[in-house]
C-alpha cells in the first residue's frame, strides 16, 4: 500500500511539473516574424493585424483626451495616423488625431501580434481598451532612453499619468483614409 501511494505521489509531482513548464511556454511572449517587421502597408485595402475589428463604439481621440475616465475599461474603436512607432519589434505605436495633435500609445494585447517597422505615417484604425495609469520614474526613464519617448505631462517625481491603448486588432493602410 504504501509503494502505490510513494508512486502516486510521484506521479503526481512529475504530473504537476510537467503541467507547470507546459504553462510557462505557453506564456512566453511571441516575437515577431521578418514578414511581421517587414511587412507592405498596402494603399488600397488595410493589412490587418491581431483580432478582426468589430463594431464597438467609434470614438474620437480628442473626445478621449477630454474625459479619459469615461472610457478606461471599455472597448471602443479609433482612427488616426501613426505618428511613431516601436522600430525594434512592432510592439507599440503612438497614434494621433493629425500628426500634430496629442498622441496615445497603442500596444498590441499580449504582445502577441506586431506592425510594420516602418508603420509611422500609415493611417490606423484599432479596437481595444483604455487605460489610465502611472508610470513610474523608472518606466519614464526606460521609455524615453529606449524608445525616444516624448510626456508632455512628466511630474517632479518622474512619474507620468499616461492615458494607453491595449488594442485587441489594428488595421494599417497607407496614408490617409
Amino acid at each position: 500500500m504504501k509503494k502505490i501511494l510513494v508512486l502516486t505521489g510521484l506521479l503526481l509531482a512529475f504530473s504537476f511539473t510537467a503541467f507547470s513548464q507546459m504553462k510557462m511556454d505557453n506564456m512566453k511572449e511571441k516575437e515577431p516574424t521578418e514578414q511581421d517587421k517587414t511587412a507592405a502597408i498596402p494603399a488600397n485595402t488595410f493589412l490587418k493585424r491581431g483580432a478582426p475589428i468589430g463594431n464597438s463604439q467609434k470614438v474620437s481621440l480628442v473626445n478621449i483626451f477630454k474625459d479619459p475616465a469615461k472610457y478606461a475599461g471599455k472597448t471602443v474603436r479609433v482612427e488616426g495616423v501613426i505618428v511613431r512607432s516601436c522600430t525594434m519589434e512592432g510592439c507599440w505605436a503612438e497614434l494621433a488625431e493629425k500628426k500634430d495633435s496629442p498622441s496615445i500609445r497603442v500596444k498590441m494585447k499580449d504582445h502577441s501580434f506586431f506592425i510594420p517597422l516602418q508603420s509611422a505615417g500609415a493611417f490606423a484604425r484599432a479596437e481595444g481598451v483604455f487605460s489610465v495609469k502611472t508610470l513610474s520614474k523608472a518606466q519614464v526613464d526606460h521609455m524615453i532612453n529606449e524608445d525616444g519617448a516624448k510626456f508632455d505631462n512628466r511630474k517632479a517625481d518622474g512619474t507620468v499619468t499616461e492615458v494607453s491603448f491595449e488594442a485587441t486588432g489594428i488595421e494599417l493602410k497607407k496614408g490617409q483614409k
